[in-house]
């Protein structure tokens, strides 16, 4: 048996240390993935991630001292009687029938006032946990003060509740010895369930083929050269590989090696906190990837949304409103005194989409509280078109991003699609038209016409009084001449004449002034709505770009250097 010893013990890895305060780093850097990822991707990917670090803050926080060690292995295999010859005591029952071992049992080297704690945490009942301490000992344990020693039950058992507490208590302890016998160590279960798994800690497995005093000596050699073959190919290259046997001393020596000086390295747990990490940050780096993404949509497709929101807001129905309300307002102020209050008479066109009207015009208050203004709504065109401009832009946004991302860039560019028609009817409401001033040459035809209509009425009292005069036989008034023409004929058909010149020669300005102001209100209303859209739409788009720059970032920061 000794010789079988010698040929199979190994150096056992993890001469590279892993570092505290760089293991926290890494942990923090994960919450920050969380944290930035939070309410965007789906939580069943995120599961991993979140019970990876609750486990290490509180891993981390319970004792340092102690080291939890756990023997895991199929029914027959023997790590029961692993167990108890580590003890040197019979804590854990032995037997061949299924399942052998139902419970876990705890054995610690070292005082158990220090450990319960952990223990507790781990889960394994008092009346399962034992001391290896003993005056008779002297200092013959020393070397595994510290060791918690798990006796795990059945992998394979019949019991899918043992099989459960398995999978639980593996992913809380610090290293896994896991037991083989010569007859199942080929075994698919424990290679594709349990081994595979144990990729991304290969610095805290053991493998021990245990019973190998049940082979012959000629035979433990080519065993052990299989079993390698096949932890190679579960990705467990280099893990320590021991032949170990429960019945002799001897046969126990190269993993009770081990176990010292993993005690003695207080670095089993740190390293299975890497290993955590390591599978977490590989999972993860599926969702983020390297690609750095765009700060926002391009140029294109901010266009076709301003477009989009410019119909659904009803700005060709405003800047339209505006032209015809410059010309009504042009005419009212430049055109013949003697029909400006007909043309009073008529509504302001912006007044009808209760938008502001003539300088000083006040809405009705109780319009006001019904609706900002009255723009028709947008058609089904309108809205379907604005759906297709905000599907663009997400689409733009989210053209590098991995595959988990477009639909949260979608989602976000879509998440205030209901407030935007108030938003876009206040913004409508709000803005300013640019005619709330009168312009100046406005007041000059004005004052213009008013000069030729005068100048007319004086014609014509003139012409009145004169033949009033002659009809109640009166001396006629003396008219002044203008060439072969009376001064008060010249007044009145001159001033008439005037007024339709003035107004012919004012109506192709008015039309140009006109296009002008709407030219003017559309590039504002376009503005303003733009700005609606910027808030509404591409913000949160960007806020989900930062999310995904800033997890990126933290991933990065995450990974093992």
């Amino acid at each position: 048996m000794s010789n079988i010893a010698g040929r199979v013990r190994e150096v056992f890895r993890g001469d590279q240390r892993v570092d505290a305060d760089a293991l926290i780093a890494r942990l923090d850097a994960v919450r920050r993935f969380l944290t930035a990822v939070d309410g965007l991707l789906p939580d069943s990917d995120l599961v991993p991630a979140h019970t990876v670090v609750e486990r290490a803050g509180t891993r981390l926080a319970l004792s340092r001292d102690h080291t939890v060690v756990a023997l895991a292995g199929a029914t027959g295999s023997g790590k029961s009687s692993l167990f108890n010859a580590l003890a040197q005591l019979e804590l854990s029952p032995v037997g061949v029938r299924r399942p052998t071992t139902g419970v876990t049992h705890a054995c610690v080297w070292g005082p158990l006032e220090g450990a319960n704690h952990l223990l507790d945490w781990i889960g394994v009942l008092p009346r399962h946990r034992f001391v290896r301490e003993s005056a008779l000992d002297a200092d013959d344990e020393t070397a595994l003060h510290g060791l918690i020693l798990l006796d795990l039950p059945d992998f394979d058992s019949v019991q899918r509740s043992h099989r459960l507490e398995v999978d639980r208590l593996l992913g809380l302890v610090d290293q896994v010895v896991w037991v083989v016998d010569p007859q199942k160590y080929a075994d698919r279960v424990i290679h594709d369930s349990y081994l595979r798994e144990f990729h991304r800690h290969r610095e805290v497995t053991v493998v021990v083929l245990n019973q190998a005093d049940r082979l012959p000596p000629a035979e433990v050699p080519r065993v052990l050269d299989d079993l390698r073959r096949l932890l190679d190919t579960d990705g467990l290259t280099g893990v320590p590989l021991l032949a170990t046997t429960a019945i002799d001393p001897a046969g126990m020596v190269g993993l009770r090696n081990a176990l010292e000086r993993t005690v003695a390295e207080r670095q089993a747990a740190l390293r299975r906190l890497a290993g955590d990490v390591d599978t977490v940050v590989a999972g993860l780096d599926e969702l983020v990837g390297s690609a750095r993404p765009a700060d926002g949509p391009d140029d294109t497709a901010v266009k076709g949304l301003n477009r989009a929101l410019a119909g659904a807001a009803g700005v060709p129905a405003v800047t339209e409103a505006v032209e015809r309300a410059y010309r009504h307002r042009a005419g009212v102020a430049t055109g013949w005194p003697v029909v400006r209050g007909w043309r009073r008479l008529r509504p302001d066109p912006l007044r009808r989409l209760h938008l502001p009207g003539p300088t000083g015009d006040q809405a009705d208050p109780a319009e006001s509280l019904i609706a900002a203004t009255s723009v028709p709504d947008p058609t089904a065109a309108q809205r379907s078109a604005l759906g297709l401009a905000i599907r663009a832009v997400a689409d733009r946004a989210a053209t590098d991003l991995p595959a988990a991302w477009p639909g949260a860039v979608t989602a976000a560019a879509r998440s205030r699609l209901g407030d935007l028609p108030d938003a876009l009817d206040r913004t409508i409401a709000g803005t300013d038209l640019g005619l709330d001033r009168r312009p100046l040459w406005w007041r000059f035809v004005g004052g213009l016409q008013w000069l030729v209509t005068l100048a007319a009425v004086v014609g014509l009292g003139w012409l009145v009084l004169g033949y009033a005069l002659r009809a109640l036989g009166l001396p006629a008034l003396d008219n002044p001449m203008v060439g072969q023409v009376p001064l008060p004929t010249v007044l009145l058909l001159g001033g008439l004449l005037a007024g339709l010149l003035v107004a012919a020669l004012t109506r192709p300005v008015v039309r140009w002034a006109a296009r002008r102001a709407r030219a003017r209100a559309d590039q504002r209303l376009t503005a303003r709505v733009a700005q609606v859209g910027d808030e509404y739409v591409l913000a949160p788009v960007r806020l989900v770009l930062g999310s995904y720059a800033q997890a990126r970032d933290a991933l990065r920061d995450a990974a093992r250097r």
